[in-house]
This record gives C-alpha cells, structure tokens and sequence, in this order.
C-alpha cells in the first residue's frame, strides 16, 4: 500500500476568477484525492490535499499551470493534518 501524503497548498498568482477551484476540484477527483480548495481574501488560493504520495505530487505539479486562464506566481507546499475529508470539494472563501 501506498504512503498516504497531506499537504497544505497556498497559490499566488491570477488564480481568482479563473476557474481554478473547478478546475483543481476535477483535477484531484481524477487522481483520486481527498480534501478541500477555497479562494482567500488576499486573492490566492488555498487547499488541503490527501492520497497517494505519487498523486499528491501530480496535483502539485499540474497547479503550477492551472487552468488556461491563471497565472500561478508560486505554489508554497506545506506538510498538514488530514482532516477527514471524504472527496475532494470546494469550500467557502476565507476570511
């Protein structure tokens, strides 16, 4: 069985108004990730993704593109808790 891996994401960039919570939303779905994503009031987006070490580290590397439309500035990866989550879903925006 495969290391399960946690890690906190914060984008910076034109990553508002882009579609990129959908996009990471579809984009964990596929590699079969758990967790969250929402936008923050400074304008970047944060998220929590949970799974398999190899499709945690896919996530990453695909967030550094994004959908068409973004700008990713820079990606800070961070080890983080699993929080339970049961798919992987968009959250409201904090605050």
């Amino acid at each position: 069985m495969a290391a399960l891996r946690c890690v906190g994401l914060r984008v910076t960039g034109r990553v508002q108004g882009v579609g990129y919570r959908a996009w990471m939303v579809d984009t964990a779905t596929r590699l079969g990730l758990r967790g969250w994503v929402r936008n923050r009031r400074d304008g970047s987006v944060e998220a929590l993704a949970i799974g398999d070490d190899g499709a945690v580290t896919a996530l990453i590397e695909a967030c550094r593109q994004g959908p068409r439309l973004a700008q990713v500035a820079d990606i800070a990866v961070s080890d983080s808790q699993d929080d339970g989550s049961s798919g992987f879903t968009p959250q409201p925006t904090a605050y």
